[in-house]
Order: structure tokens, then C-alpha cells, then sequence
């Protein structure tokens, strides 16, 4: 690339060049296993070339790009061997013994970096070298390059999609008789290019493909952040095979992978779009703009559940005994970062029976809503949409499933199943239809880095190169997660909105919004841009998209408007009510120990729990509380009982005053709110008092071995 990155620490390369070819459809087959902590299979990867590398009459000269500007080296495929046929049915532990690469249970080798160099070990592997030597005018094979990190590549091949039953119905000629690279991507071509309403035929041969032949290893290699895939004599990204599958296995402290317990101690693993996306899961294009689909196949202890971001309520099917498999599926084109996995002993939760007639629930649409039902084709890429479907669109609440560790079953049955149907029809209300079909909801391990996942940019994700590589800005710096600010004031800046141009007009303008770009890539400009041009000049007062960028997101402190809102805010009557409550809690904490007898005690009211932060905020601004105070506010509020936001006010009362009996509210909280517990750790070591600075070093030594990584680095340098 021709911009300096820091890789350990900041920028975060996106280096798949999808300007040349994208990945349309990915086709997992999976094996979890909890011992080794290892997931480990294979994918095949469907593409679809695009038009601009064949513009570049075949030149490698922006895909071959190490960071060290050192010649790209590839691995000569091995013999071939007796191809797997059935890859549903490969077990990884035998399958694997024909190359002499480290498996399950051998020692890793390859660099722990991410790098897979380990040449001298493999067997049948020549090291001869190519060279992506870009003065030679065109003569260079064509680099697919994926981004990849944290995974061993074990075998990268050609899939023999010709050998498929049944799949000539996708060739022009009307048998098959010469199998060709140009006849194998004619098919991939027509069936990634199927019609949405075939859908259901197009996964069933999209499985078939996967299982079918290898017809021959290709060349690849890794470096940090790619996987890098090239055929001798193919060119173009045209002449590319355009079905491929990669042997690979993750590795146990891979980024994009967490091993962890969860709250009741059972073993679990998850994963999650952040910090560096899915490329430590599975090789993959990361720029946002490689929307695909995918199903996957995922095989464990049959002890375990598996979720997955999937349209299909997937139930176990067992294999053999004490193993099962999970199918998931999607039909919308996304981007890869929004796949998502999780494996542990969950337990569904099941509503009360007189709960499932609201599951179908349906009603008339206000003509507000109706307004927006079919305005016209969508503007997505073709799939099955619900949009375009009349009964998705009255369906207030889809089907959904609810899954906790065996230890909050209780509190789940108890409060969280009654609220997913009036959040699930409220969204309905004020977006109009849901687009998916269903919803698995599932309570995360104490150490879901849960404080944010996005990466706040103006525009694009950085300096994009003609191949369609690029960076992003601060991507791996581990401290972004915990930068709350962007949340904030986008919140806030959201408010603001909805006050200036009225409830009615706002919401009508966000289900219209949805609409218009539901299925797509859009950029903040997009939603300004859209709102200013759909709104009555009256309204909008002199708003630009230029002048709500420079007050809002660009500029640093609090917005002229949201003081004029805070001031405003003080007068409403939650908000005074909590006032009244401050002055009394004042009054009590500056009563001397002994009261005279006629001292009338004070009332306090009941607070919703919004009222309780806010509560606990204005606390906070006092300069002593004494321990009686604080004794008899965790009493009369139930504090360490009340949610993770209240809770971490309590925390940081109990810190500023060194309410030493309620440190163990505060040891709680580090190690069962992990992600914002990190704010905590910060209090506690600046407070330069030794009993509180043991209780965070005790805390983050029985925590840091499951703690995610970011948080466990920003710890670490608070404490060391």
C-alpha cells in the first residue's frame, strides 16, 4: 500500500482488492472443539468478477502490496491426493494427516503473527517462488486477496463445481462435454446470479458445490493481514476460479474469537465484529462494500447450542453419539463483519403459552406507515424481501428465541421474555416492517466488550486503493472501544432533530428512510442529506449537512443546542423530581450523628431507574458523603440489585468516598460488567489509596486470563 500503517496499534488494513473480484456467497463447515480451542474446517468462497481489473489488462501492480514493499512469495501446491468428496462428513482429525502441516494436538509452528511459513515441515510443498513482479507488463497471474489474521491455512483449491448432479441446467450448452476453467466459472456465474425467488434451489446447489471435488491446489500465502491465492496462468480476475475452498483452523487467542465461561461457569466461545471484524474466524473481504450471503454448517458436542446469525430457526441434528450439527443460513447480502457465532450450554427460555398468539400478531397500518409500503422497486440488490412481502409487513412481532446460561434462567423468564414483544412492536410502529424474519436473542459472557463496535468516520474508511484496499483510521487502538462520545452526541444530536422538526414529521421521515435504503451501504451524509431534502424549508432553519457535521461531529464539547436542551430539560418534572430528592439526600448527609428526637424523618420517593443515574450523578458532584449516607442510599434504592448503569454510579460514590463495606459491590462489578468495569479500574488506581488499589489488581488477576483482549491492554497499563 502506498500509506505508512502501524498495525499494532492503530490502523486497521482492509486488504481484500474487491475492486477486481467479490466474494458473492461463502459456504462454512465447521468443527468447534472446546479442548483445543480450535474451530476448524473449511470454506468455499463464490465470486463474481468485476469489469475494472480487466481494464488493467491484467496487472498486479496494486493487489501485490506488502507493507515492507518485499517480494511476495507462494507455496507450490503438493501432489494431488485422493480428493475429499464429502466435506459435511470430514473429521479435521484425520483428514488433515495426507498434509504434513500442524494439526490438532502438534505444536504450531507458523509465526505468531498470523504467519503460515512453515515450508520445511509440509510435505510435498516445493519452495519455489513467485515473484509479483510488476514491470512485467502483464504477463503476472492475477492475487486474489482476502484478509485473513490469527488463522493457519492449510490447503487452498479449486472446486470441481462441473462434477456437481444435475448442474449443466446452469451451462449454456446443453451438455457437458469439455470441463473447463471458462465452462466451471460459467456456472458459478449463473448461480450466484439466480433469480431471489429461487433462492431455496440456489443454497441447495450452493451446498452441493461445496462437497464437490477439488481439481486442483493453488498457490497461496499469508502475511499479517491477508491470504494471498493466485493459479498459474490465470490473469484476469475473469480467468480466476471462481469457486474455491480453504482448509484453515483459527487459533485459540485469534482476535476475532473468544474463549471464555460464561455466568455459570460452563465453557462457551463467541465472536464479535470488533476489533478487527471476522478475518481471524474465517478468511474473507472486509470492506464493507463485499455484501454476501452464506450458510454454514457447524458440528459440536451435542451438550452445546450453536447460534448463528442466520434467517432459520436451526435445531440440532445428531450425528453420532455426543455430537450434533446446526444449519444456518442467510438470503440478504451483507457485509462479513456482520457474521456472527456463539456456542455454549445455553438454555432457551420458552414464553408462557398465552404469549405465542402475539408471535403472529397483525394490525391495520396508519396511513402514515401505508405511505411507505411500495414506493416503487427496492434499490437493493435483488434478494427475498420482506419488504416487497404484504403479511411481513403487518407483522408487528416476528418469531424469536431466547437463550441464557442455566443461572439466569429466573431473571430471564422473569423480565426479559415480557419485553421483547412490546420492544419488537414498538420498532414496528416507528420503523415500520422488520427486516428479518425472526430474532435469536442470547445473554453474553460477563466479558462482551459491549461498550460500542463501530469506528466513527466522515466519509470512507480511508485511503482506498484502485484494488478496493484501504485502512481504517485508529482500528486497532484498543482504547476506541471505550470512546463513548461519538454514542453520545449521536444520541443526542438525534433528539435534537426529532424536537426541531416535530415527532410526526421525524418518525414519518425515518420509516420513509428505511425504506429508501434498507438492503444497502449508506453513509451519515446519506441521512442528513435525505432528511434536509424531505422536510419543509420552515423547518429546517438554516440546517445543512455541512453545518450539523462541523457543530455536531466535528467540533469537540457540547453543541450550542444540547446546553439550551440541558437547561430546558431541568425543567421537566422527572427531572425536578430528582432535584427534590438531592436536596434531601444533602440534608441528610449534613445531619449531625445524633438527631433531636423531633427531627422528622425524610421521605424519599420511588425513581425509575433513569431517575436513580441521574440521581447518583448529581451525588457524585458532592464533595463528602459519609458513610451513614451512603449506607442508608444503598438501602433505600436496593443499589447493588438495580441495573449495570446504576450500579456503576454506586460504584464510583463508593470509590470517591472510600466507603470500605460496600467494596465488595464494587468487586462485583468488575468482574461481572467487564466492559464498563474498565472505567472503574481507572477511579480506583487514581485514587492512590493502597486498599483500593489491591482490590484492582485482585480483580483484574481473576479476570484477565477470560477478560477481552482490548480491555485486558487498557487495564494493564492502568495497573503496571
Amino acid at each position: 500500500m502506498d500509506i505508512k500503517l502501524d498495525p499494532s496499534r492503530d490502523d486497521l488494513p482492509l486488504m481484500a482488492n474487491t475492486s477486481h473480484i467479490l466474494v458473492k456467497h461463502y459456504v462454512l463447515d465447521l468443527d468447534v472443539d472446546f479442548e483445543s480451542q480450535i474451530i476448524e474446517g473449511t470454506i468455499v468462497l463464490f465470486f463474481e468478477s468485476g469489469d475494472r481489473f480487466e481494464k488493467q489488462s491484467g496487472s498486479t501492480k496494486d493487489t501485490c502490496r506488502s507493507e515492507s514493499n518485499e517480494a511476495c512469495s507462494f507455496r507450490m501446491p503438493a501432489p494431488c491426493h485422493s480428493p475429499v468428496t464429502d466435506t459435511r462428513t470430514f473429521s479435521s482429525k484425520t483428514g488433515y494427516n495426507d498434509f504434513a502441516i500442524c494439526g490438532k494436538g502438534e505444536k504450531d509452528t507458523s509465526g505468531k503473527d498470523g504467519n503460515h511459513d512453515n515450508q520445511e515441515q509440509a510435505s510435498g510443498i516445493s519452495s519455489s517462488k513467485y515473484r509479483c513482479d510488476t514491470g512485467n507488463h502483464g504477463s503476472e497471474d492475477f492475487l486474489l486477496v482476502l484478509d485473513c489474521c490469527d488463522l493457519s491455512v492449510l490447503k487452498v483449491e479449486e472446486v470441481d463445481v462441473a462434477a456437481v448432479p444435475g448442474i449443466d441446467k446452469f451451462t449454456r450448452s446443453p451438455k457437458l462435454t469439455v470441463v473447463s476453467e471458462e465452462l466451471r466459472n460459467q456456472i458459478v456465474h449463473e448461480l450466484v446470479t439466480l433469480p431471489a425467488g429461487r433462492w431455496r434451489e440456489q443454497l441447495d446447489y450452493y451446498a452441493g458445490c461445496s462437497q464437490a471435488p477439488g481439481c486442483g491446489e493453488l498457490l497461496f500465502d499469508t502475511d499479517t493481514w491477508s491470504l494471498q491465492i493466485r493459479k498459474t496462468g490465470a490473469q484476469t480476475a475473469t480467468d480466476f476460479p471462481h469457486a474455491i475452498r480453504i482448509w484453515y483452523s483459527t487459533k485459540p487467542q485469534g482476535r476475532s474469537v473468544t474463549w471464555t465461561s460464561d455466568q455459570s461457569g460452563r465453557p462457551c466461545v463467541y465472536t464479535m465484529g470488533s476489533p478487527i471484524n471476522n478475518r481471524a474466524l474465517f478468511p474473507c473481504q472486509e470492506p464493507p462494500v463485499a455484501m454476501s450471503t452464506w450458510q454454514a454448517t457447524v458440528r459440536t458436542a451435542a451438550s452445546f447450542v450453536v447460534l448463528m446469525s442466520g434467517e432459520n430457526a436451526a435445531k440440532p441434528t445428531q450425528l453420532r453419539e455426543g455430537c450434533a450439527s446446526w444449519h444456518y443460513y442467510v438470503t440478504m447480502p451483507m457485509p462479513a463483519s456482520t457474521f456472527t457465532i456463539a456456542v455454549g450450554s445455553w438454555t432457551e427460555m420458552k414464553p408462557e403459552p398465552c404469549l405465542f398468539k402475539d408471535l403472529a400478531a397483525e394490525r391495520a397500518l396508519s396511513p402514515s406507515e401505508a405511505d411507505f409500503r411500495y414506493v416503487g422497486i427496492c434499490g437493493h440488490t435483488e434478494y427475498p424481501c420482506r419488504f416487497q412481502n404484504p403479511s411481513a409487513t403487518t407483522q408487528e412481532i416476528i418469531p424469536h428465541r431466547v437463550f441464557a446460561p442455566v443461572c439466569l434462567q429466573g431473571a430471564c423468564q422473569e423480565t426479559l421474555l415480557q419485553l421483547v414483544p412490546p420492544c419488537l412492536s414498538a420498532a414496528h410502529s416507528i420503523l415500520g416492517t422488520h427486516p428479518f424474519a425472526r430474532l435469536d436473542i442470547l445473554i453474553v459472557p460477563a466479558n462482551f466488550p459491549s461498550l460500542g463496535m463501530a469506528r466513527p468516520n466522515k466519509e470512507k474508511t480511508g485511503h482506498v486503493s484502485d484494488s478496493g484496499s484501504s485502512v481504517i483510521k485508529h482500528g486497532l487502538n484498543p482504547e476506541k472501544v471505550f470512546m463513548q462520545v461519538h454514542y453520545l452526541k449521536g444520541y443526542f444530536l438525534l433528539r435534537f432533530l426529532a424536537q426541531r422538526l416535530g415527532d410526526d414529521t421525524y418518525f414519518a421521515f425515518l420509516r420513509k428512510f428505511v425504506y429508501t435504503f434498507h438492503g444497502q451501504l449508506i453513509l451519515s451524509q446519506d441521512f442528513l442529506q435525505m432528511l434536509l431534502e424531505n422536510i419543509p424549508e420552515e423547518k429546517r432553519l438554516k440546517l445543512s449537512v455541512e453545518n450539523i457535521f462541523r457543530d455536531w461531529l466535528e467540533s469537540s464539547g457540547i453543541p450550542q443546542p444540547l446546553q439550551r436542551e440541558r437547561q430546558a430539560g431541568a425543567e421537566c418534572g422527572l427531572a425536578r423530581q430528582v432535584s427534590a430528592e438531592v436536596e434531601k439526600w444533602i440534608r441528610v448527609n449534613r445531619r449531625p450523628r445524633k438527631r433531636k428526637r423531633r427531627e422528622a424523618e425524610e421521605v424519599f420517593e420511588k425513581l425509575l431507574p433513569d431517575q436513580l443515574v441521574l440521581l447518583l450523578e448529581h451525588l457524585l458532584e458532592q464533595k463528602t458523603l459519609n458513610p451513614r449516607t451512603l449506607q442508608s442510599l444503598e438501602r433505600t434504592y436496593h443499589l447493588p440489585q438495580q441495573d449495570a448503569e446504576v450500579r456503576h454510579r454506586w460504584c464510583e460514590l463508593i470509590v470517591k468516598h472510600k466507603y470500605t463495606k460496600a467494596y465488595k459491590d464494587v468487586e462485583r462489578f468488575l468482574q461481572e460488567d467487564q466492559a464498563m468495569g474498565v472505567y472503574l479500574y481507572g477511579e480506583l488506581m487514581l485514587s492512590e489509596d493502597s486498599r483500593q488499589q489491591q482490590v484492582a489488581h485482585r480483580c483484574f488477576e481473576l479476570t484477565k486470563e477470560q477478560m477481552e483482549r482490548s480491555s485486558a491492554e487498557v487495564v494493564a497499563e492502568m495497573l503496571f
